[in-house]
């Protein structure tokens, strides 16, 4: 195939998640409910804590940005999908694929940065209840998210960036419903070992820490909890964590699930089926898990539904 660089090829075709125009109706229907749940659902998480000063503390600050970037995430991927369906159109610019990827990328690193500030919130909370709120003060936490955000941008900037170094050839046509990194990169004609090793180093970097992160307070959570003579206590500190542990396991158990089946299939379009697991799902239901399980949360909620028409 002959090789041309950006400027000779400017566009990608995004294929979907499949090729049967008759199914293109339902899947538009599909992803737009998603969509507006998601939007909906996570819109409302962040109104209720704006409006309820009585949960203006840090667990449902960094919930209300993790709301904040399931909004995010979603927007990245899922209107551009619609706009090409209702088109009957599957190209995508390829300033328009770089952006995509970049903020992809963002979002979805900050997503995983933030879960890991929330699993140490918690350790806090019940490990050291004493102190946590001298630990856990305004300026801390937003150091945190102003930390997590520029490593996340830091990272998706030189992804994104050394995407710039590579040629493409003819077939730009991309198996999946957004331009995700490692589909593109398989379309570069020209040599992309760096780029590998770079995703590859940032994932062990920014997931691994982050992950063991997660895993290290959940350790200390677990032995504190066993530890308090009251079963009552130790019943409200597992609920005060199982919100976060549910949404924890949403995010990285579909993830994995998507990376293990890449790995046993060769039909790029199961993997792009699957991917939707851990692109879509977990944003739709992060705020169905944190409502239903957090009696706070519904009491803000109920509350704000009820104000709402006044303001």
């Amino acid at each position: 195939m002959e090789p041309k660089n950006h400027t000779g090829a400017p566009e990608f075709l995004l294929l979907g998640l499949t090729d049967n125009a008759e199914l293109q109706p339902l899947i538009f229907s599909l992803f737009l409910l998603i969509y507006l749940i998601t939007i909906v659902g996570n819109l409302l998480i962040i109104l209720a804590f704006s409006s309820d000063s009585k949960i203006h503390t840090p667990m449902y600050f960094f919930l209300s940005s993790l709301s904040f970037t399931d909004i995010c995430v979603s927007t990245t991927t899922i209107p551009k999908m619609l706009v090409n369906i209702q088109a009957q159109n599957q190209s995508i610019t390829y300033i328009g694929c770089l952006t995509q990827i970049g903020f992809f990328l963002v979002f979805g690193l900050f997503e995983n940065f933030l879960l890991a500030v929330m699993a140490y919130d918690r350790y806090v909370a019940i490990c050291h209840p004493l102190v946590y709120m001298v630990i856990m003060n305004p300026r801390l936490c937003g150091l945190l998210i102003l930390l997590s955000l520029l490593l996340s941008i830091v990272d998706a900037l030189l992804l994104s960036l050394m995407m710039l170094q590579l040629s493409f050839c003819k077939d730009l046509e991309i198996p999946h419903f957004f331009c995700e990194l490692a589909q593109v990169l398989k379309l570069a004609c020209s040599d992309t070992l760096i780029n590998s090793i770079l995703i590859y180093f940032m994932a062990v970097l920014f997931g691994g820490i982050p992950l063991s992160g997660i895993i290290f307070s959940y350790t200390q959570i677990v032995s504190s909890v066993l530890r308090m003579p009251s079963v009552g206590g130790k019943l409200k500190a597992f609920s005060t964590c199982g919100s976060h542990l549910s949404v924890v396991s949403l995010f990285y158990g579909t993830a994995f699930g998507v990376y293990i089946s890449s790995a046993v299939t060769n039909s790029s379009r199961k993997t792009t089926v699957a991917s939707v697991m851990y692109t879509v799902v977990p944003q739709m239901l992060n705020p169905f898990i944190y409502s239903l399980r957090n009696k706070d949360m519904k009491g803000a909620l109920r509350n704000f539904i009820r104000r709402g028409p006044l303001l």
